[in-house]
């Protein structure tokens, strides 16, 4: 087992611009090998190359910096020969920005009746065509380096949030064994980095032990994984705060699976720089549009006659030029309105996490964090595990405080 503490340049740095001093949130700069990411920061989900109803440019005009992409999913269609000749998945899917790649592990979990997990590998019957793939901690590093991300996961071993016993502790082990030969098989890094993803369940010390084995190798950031399956978030939190409390400072923090704007702010309070989740993009798809209140789902009859923009201090094309009686007419009937609700959900998770780091960087994220708590919970029934998850990092959320007239005005103008 490798444990080598001898430094390594990687293709990669972070610098860290300010931390709230109440909290463990920080603002940082993660330079990539394509684009400069700030952090903390929300990276939408483009499993096959692309992301569902919006172009590369459009994502850009929004100004998100990084993407996702599926290593599954792109090992088998273009697959890694026509991406090798397309000299890497920037240049095939044209985007000029910062890219991560999930090593494909998820899919034990979404895929596990197509598939079987041994110390090899995961082989799994394709749900594309039935094809049979193995997919071992080499062959995902393989894939990942045809693709040419700037980050790239290694392959885990993947169980549901939710499992107990010893299943858990063998797929931690196994994690930990899996990243080794990820790390031997990474051909490109020079320009790519891998990071390590801290498994463990809801077992506190079965992380404790992930994370210090893990950080043994000197690997350019670490990611919590294993969480977001349905667990109570009672012990979401927990993992993630005790993640973040071992987890070095002076590396990117990169919470999968996570994107609903509550989780985004409280995680970001415990520590979390980077995360990632289709819900944005898939709720479009239903006709369900964020707002700072929580969802406007667009189908609703009380829309119908609602001459509105989604929101009206949102600045995106879709705002600025229809409204939602509109978008209620069209909502799951036209494929346009999966374009027009998307472009505006990536733009509110776009706002939302630049206003996070402007709060922090101006030294009032507590007060963003209540101010987003009361918008978002006016009666001020404010979820259990919130309170408590914000208790954690000295937090108070304060029930008894009159509600402000336009608590997120600052939120609203900071861009």
């Amino acid at each position: 087992m490798s444990t080598s503490k001898m430094a390594v340049k990687h293709a990669l740095s972070l610098k860290i611009l300010a931390e709230c001093p109440t909290t463990k949130a920080r603002v940082c700069k993660l330079v990539l090998p394509h684009h400069t990411v700030d952090t903390p920061v929300f990276m939408p989900v483009g499993t096959q190359g692309t992301l569902k109803g919006m172009l590369p440019a459009q994502l850009e005009e929004l100004d998100c910096q990084i993407i996702l992409g599926n290593t599954y999913h792109l090992g088998m269609r273009p697959g890694p020969e026509l991406l090798d000749k397309a000299d890497g998945l920037h240049n095939f899917m044209n985007w000029k920005r910062a890219l991560l790649t999930d090593s494909g592990g998820f899919q034990m979990v979404s895929l596990l009746k197509l598939a079987e997990i041994t110390e090899e590998g995961v082989k799994f019957q394709s749900p594309h065509d039935g094809r049979e793939m193995l997919l071992t901690p080499e062959h995902s590093m393989a894939i990942q380096n045809s693709i040419g991300a700037d980050i790239m996961m290694q392959l885990d071993d993947v169980v549901h949030s939710t499992t107990k016993g010893p299943r858990v502790e063998e797929a931690m082990y196994r994690s930990i064994r899996w990243l080794d030969r990820c790390m031997k098989a990474h051909k490109r890094t020079d320009c790519q980095n891998l990071f390590g993803i801290v498994q463990g369940g809801l077992d506190p010390e079965l992380r404790k032990i992930c994370v210090q084995e893990m950080t043994k190798r000197d690997l350019p950031g670490f990611a919590i994984g294993g969480l977001s399956g349905g667990e109570e978030k009672t012990h979401f939190w927990r993992m993630v705060h005790l993640s973040t409390d071992y987890l070095p400072k002076n590396k990117p923090r990169y919470l999968m699976g996570v994107g609903y704007a509550v989780d985004l702010v409280v995680c970001s309070a415990l520590g979390c720089d980077m995360y990632d989740c289709v819900f944005p993009t898939r709720t479009a798809r239903f006709g369900s549009a964020l707002v700072p209140t929580g969802q406007l789902p667009l189908k609703n009859k009380q829309f119908a006659r609602d001459f509105r923009p989604i929101d009206e201090n949102c600045r995106c094309s879709t705002c600025a030029r229809y409204t939602r009686a509109y978008l209620h007419s069209i909502a799951t009937q036209e494929t346009v309105a999966c374009h027009l609700v998307t472009v505006h959900n990536i733009a509110y998770q776009m706002n939302l996490m630049r206003c996070l780091r402007q709060s922090i960087l101006e030294g009032r994220f507590p007060q963003f964090v209540q101010e987003f708590m009361d918008t978002m919970y006016p009666s001020k029934n404010y979820p259990e595990w919130v309170v408590e998850a914000l208790a954690a990092v000295n937090i108070n959320l304060q029930k008894s405080q009159s509600q402000q007239d336009n608590p997120l005005e600052n939120a609203k103008t900071c861009s």
